[in-house]
């Protein structure tokens, strides 16, 4: 008798156009990781083959706070910037989601169930850059918080600066400025935006 009758694929899939954003989203998504906290290089999915690929050292002393990656089948798009007050367009890319979990993930290229608690809109070269905060799916630590109210207001604001000066170098400014702090609600509503975005963009041709 088969061991299971559940659909899987031969091959593997493309992390941003052949995985699922998550059977519960908004509220719970499927987060692939790019990037951990013990990362001193900046790795990206490369969009043609779908392997990760060095984007570039980190350029300051500070490692990432938490885990750091995206969700599949999202875009920022017009959907997306639709949001922010500042900027009329988004950087073209899957939404981003930053993992909160008590013990460290230290492999990259894994996929992760996350619970939405919030998150910040980005401003990056004058491009929205949504960025999902997030805590991992169960876990013992965090896994009952349900807004980004119940995080520590130091972890949040760790967040924000990583992000803040990830980009900055001994030559200029950084190009990144936080826009606006956002809670659950308005989280899952750039969750489903990107959703539709990347729909109107791509279509089921991936699928």
């Amino acid at each position: 008798m088969s061991a299971s009758n559940k659909p899987f694929s031969r091959w593997r899939p493309h992390p941003w156009h052949g995985l699922s954003s998550g059977e519960e989203a908004p509220q719970v998504v499927n987060a692939y990781i790019e990037i951990t906290p013990f990362d001193i290089m900046k790795y990206e999915v490369d969009k043609t083959s779908g392997y990760l690929r060095i984007d570039r050292p980190q350029i300051g002393s500070s490692l990432p706070p938490c885990s750091y990656g995206f969700i599949p089948q999202t875009y920022c798009a017009e959907k997306v910037t639709a949001y922010s007050k500042q900027v009329s367009k988004a950087d073209g890319d899957p939404l981003d989601i930053c993992i909160i979990s008590e013990m460290p993930i230290n492999r990259a290229e894994v996929l992760v169930k996350a619970k939405v608690v919030g998150g910040f809109r980005m401003i990056d070269n004058g491009e929205a850059d949504d960025k999902i905060i997030a805590v991992l799916s169960n876990d013992a630590l965090w896994g009952e918080t349900d807004s980004l109210a119940r995080l520590p207001e130091s972890l949040t604001d760790r967040i924000q600066h990583y992000f803040s000066t990830y980009k900055m170098n001994p030559q200029n400014d950084s190009p990144v400025e936080i826009e606006e702090l956002y809670d659950v609600d308005q989280a899952r509503k750039v969750i489903q935006a990107s959703i539709e975005d990347y729909q109107n963009h791509f279509g089921d041709k991936n699928s």
